[in-house]
């Protein structure tokens, strides 16, 4: 039977069990709109031609390495209704957490969470961090163009392990315009 928490069912994390997520390596993600809603703009003859809230999308995502300094930014697209991207965590950067801090767009946290809260919120410095800082950043953004916007909840990742995986990813990434029309994500 799935748990509840506050007479409510919770969704089992999609995250791999036991892996810390701010581990050094290289994570390819991809983050949906609600409903798979296109709003990001459009592909044209395998070209991929941003509106407005795209060139947000865009924008934000190139300033993620501006708020995580532990972060560099490889291949990356913005489809109609999809970002996808590699973000590479370096551990050896170091950097110094504290239990106040300030994302892109997220308000101050205070130390004194509630402690189920501490279990299953992402940590500082974690992959789940800077998406969460990532979409809250873009949908405050958007709202100013499109109140209606909405990202799915949660986000796709998989972990890099080999040279091959990531090339093929980074073909992926970059081919991804022309291949629309057979895209998982593509909606009529």
């Amino acid at each position: 039977m799935a748990e509840k928490f506050h007479d409510k069912y919770r969704v089992q994390s999609t995250r791999l069990e036991g892996f810390d997520y701010r581990n050094e390596g290289l994570y390819f993600v991809t983050i949906c709109t609600a409903g798979r809603k296109k709003n990001f703009g459009e592909c044209i003859n395998g070209e991929m031609h941003l509106n407005e809230t795209g060139l947000v999308a865009q924008k934000y995502w190139f300033e993620i390495p501006n708020h995580f300094p532990n972060v560099s930014l490889d291949k990356f697209v913005v489809m109609p209704n999809h970002v996808h991207g590699i973000i590479c965590i370096d551990t050896k950067i170091i950097i110094e957490l504290s239990s106040v801090e300030t994302l892109h767009a997220t308000s101050l946290q205070t130390a004194n969470k509630n402690q189920y809260f501490q279990n299953i919120s992402p940590k500082a410095a974690s992959l789940g961090t800077i998406i969460r800082s990532y979409k809250s950043a873009v949908s405050k953004d958007i709202h100013n163009i499109n109140s209606e916007f909405k990202w799915q909840s949660r986000f796709h990742d998989h972990i890099i392990r080999d040279a091959q995986s990531l090339n093929n990813i980074q073909q992926y990434i970059l081919n991804n315009p022309q291949n629309w029309k057979n895209d998982e994500y593509y909606w009529l």
